[in-house]
């Protein structure tokens, strides 16, 4: 029986199953006695227990989580690393891997896609905003909730930017088939390389093929060096042109033409959300453009659900795996096969090094000139000499020094690097930017200190918090990362303690409408946060979607509850129009096409019906309808499902037939036009 299953850790957590094995840890279901909830408990394994490097993986896991706080981010409550067992307690998940969807669903609808992008473009863009690269972005490490909410979680390979930022030097490389090309390289690593997994996924999900596949880790490694994958439009052509786009955008080869932040992707997403039929400027490929209503996300089938947490090491256990099979095949063959063996195991070793420890081409590395009492817009700008570099400017402040002079730069110069390298100049001139340095969890002293050393002011302001200890800092305003002039003042919230009540967000808040679940809330002595409109929810308008934190949530008296409403955009409209018809004795057949399509054809008697109704249902966009009377076009009518108004686009004069039934209208009674 496992050693750990009906034992309390610390006093607090009560191990009841195992619910994961990765390559490094296993992973728990525990019930917290102290908070009264479910949570999942990660503990190394004893054999690494000794082992530095696993025990500095493992820690900084937890030290790259803590810092972090977003819905779309697997919460980290506790740490322990003790002489004995070393393990981190996180939010418990009921859901299944992102990669497990893409399986059972094979191709995912792309207005799917793009709710699941989305979601994870922000988690990325809070963990970037912290100085935090995950490193290790792949559908495995993503977790689906029933109500389609994405979590991020797997922070095990996640490096502080201003740390090392090495990939191949470590062992865990993530999985093959979505690192950048840079990371394959062993090159420097930036929040760039997070954006390319996020399009490798994306890719993924449209067309249900991954780019690259081969046989072996290592010759998917070069294809992500040198080959160039197929156009997702070509493996499924109902993506739209601008999807295509994005996609193709966030997979460039090279950091620089990919998306520069998280939040720049968001941005083309927004604006691709709004008009699926936008051709962006950065993708000169032709194409036609294509447009499909966007749709929400199917209801979840309960029982494909169920927890599913990974390390996702299988990599390296695959490695070990290969290199036993490979020794044990060569003892029983014989001479030939063992040379050929040999051969093909030291080409694999080699090529397995150049992918990951190549160093650059001397062709392509140049020294680094010193920059600094130069002139910029004169010496520098527009120099040919310096075209190999690519400068970003800031503003710095010297009264000694001339206007447009460089102050500093980094890197300095003297030293060698790769063209195309990005050089930060500190132009004199200006009002001097610095960074809000991450302060959330440092004591009060010795964040007032990091923010005098940068030259910021501060204004201290204690709030109570159950999350962060006494004298803590639990935020900063502006938040940290964002570039504000010296000498500006920034909001440090402190800690005060734990609030000194705690109640429960009210249950079935969702589905009702948002009048009623603001009056709640405020009667549970909570406050209203933000309120965000989902225009693809097929919800009518104001019905609450979710809350942040969720209903049932213990919280503490005066917490803001974040609410998610349809906006009612994605919501079926049915629209009606009454088809005025002709004044004759004869029976006509009325004959609708919708879209080019047959909808219906009916009989009618206009003496005994003076108009025919018709009726339909859509979520967005325009349809054209046909009204034809015995096989002659009548009218022509637009249906706009955004604005909810039908359109009479033509009309035109029926021509009865003369042979009709009696009484009939004759031709010589129809008026000329």
């Amino acid at each position: 029986m496992d050693r750990f299953i009906g034992k309390r850790l610390d006093g607090k957590y009560e191990i009841h199953d195992l619910i994961g094995v990765g390559g490094m840890a296993y992973v728990y279901r525990a019930y917290d006695r102290a908070e009264d909830r479910w949570v999942a408990v990660k503990i190394l394994k004893s054999e690494f227990s000794n082992n530095s490097d696993f025990l500095r993986r493992f820690r900084n896991e937890s030290k790259a989580i803590a810092v972090l706080s977003h819905p779309n981010i697997v919460k980290v409550y506790d740490v322990s690393f003790g002489d004995q067992i070393q393990y981190i307690v996180m939010e418990y998940i009921d859901g299944i891997t992102l990669k497990e969807y893409i399986e059972q669903e094979g191709v995912i609808r792309w207005n799917e896609a793009l709710h699941f992008t989305t979601q994870i473009l922000l988690a990325l863009e809070h963990a970037h905003e912290k100085g935090i690269i995950h490193r290790d972005i792949k559908p495995q490490n993503i977790m689906l909730l029933r109500d389609g909410t994405i979590k991020v979680a797997d922070f095990g390979i996640a490096r502080f930017l201003q740390s090392e930022t090495q990939t191949m030097t470590d062992k865990a490389i993530g999985s093959v088939h979505y690192i950048a090309p840079e990371q394959a390289r062993g090159d420097y690593i930036t929040d760039k390389a997070d954006i390319y997994s996020v399009g490798v996924m994306l890719y993924e999900m449209i067309t249900g093929k991954l780019p690259f596949e081969a046989d072996n880790a290592v010759s998917v490694a070069l294809m992500q060096l040198q080959a160039k994958p197929v156009m997702p439009r070509e493996l499924n052509p109902n993506i739209p042109r601008g999807l295509e786009q994005i996609t193709m955008k966030a997979m460039e080869k090279n950091p620089i033409d990919r998306f520069q932040s998280a939040g720049e992707m968001l941005d083309d997403l927004d604006e691709f959300k709004r008009d699926p039929r936008v051709i962006f400027r950065y993708d000169l490929q032709a194409g036609a453009s294509h447009y499909d209503a966007a749709r929400s996300m199917d209801t979840y089938d309960t029982e494909r659900f169920s927890p599913s947490y990974n390390d996702n090491y299988e990599y390296e256990e695959e490695l070990v795996r290969s290199r036993k099979r490979a020794k044990g095949s060569m003892a029983v063959k014989g001479v030939l096969a063992a040379a050929v063996m040999v051969f093909l195991a030291v080409a694999a070793v080699y090529l397995f090094n150049l992918w990951s420890n190549a160093e650059p081409e001397e062709d392509d590395q140049i020294q680094l000139p010193n920059f600094v009492g130069m002139i910029y817009a004169d010496e520098i700008a527009g120099n040919d000499a310096y075209k190999d570099f690519k400068f970003v400017i800031q503003n710095g402040s010297n009264p000694q020094k001339k206007d447009g002079e460089v102050i500093r730069q980094d890197p300095e110069g003297g030293i060698l690097v790769k063209k195309g390298r990005e050089v930060v100049l500190t132009v004199n001139g200006g009002v001097e930017q610095v960074d809000v340095p991450v302060l959330e969890n440092y004591d009060q002293s010795e964040a007032i200190r990091l923010l005098n050393d940068v030259g910021l002011r501060y204004k201290v302001e204690s709030v109570p918090s159950d999350e962060f200890e006494l004298g803590k800092v639990t935020k900063t305003d502006p938040p940290a990362g964002t570039p504000v002039n010296v000498g500006s003042e920034v909001k440090l919230f402190v800690s005060s303690g734990p609030a000194q009540k705690k109640i429960k967000v009210p249950e079935n808040l969702r589905g009702e409408l948002l009048f009623n679940v603001t009056a709640l809330l405020e009667d549970a002595k909570l406050k209203v946060g933000t309120i965000t409109w989902d225009d693809t929810s097929e919800e009518a308008a104001n019905i609450v979607l979710n809350t942040n934190p969720a209903p049932g949530s213990s919280v503490a008296e005066g917490s803001v509850v974040d609410i998610t409403v349809s906006s009612g955009k994605g919501a079926p409209k049915v629209l009606q129009y009454s088809v005025g018809l002709p004044e004759v004795d004869q029976d006509v057949t009325v004959t609708v096409y919708r879209n080019g399509t047959q909808e219906s054809s009916e009989t009618v008697n206009p003496a005994y019906n003076s108009s025919y109704t018709l009726e339909f249902t859509g979520t967005s966009g325009v349809e054209s309808v046909v009204v034809e009377l015995n096989g002659q076009t009548y009218q022509r009518l637009e249906f706009n499902y955004d604005t909810q108004t039908v359109s009479l686009v033509e009309e035109f004069t029926f021509v009865p037939d003369s042979s009709g039934s009696e009484g009939g209208t004759d031709s010589s009674d129809i008026p000329e036009e």
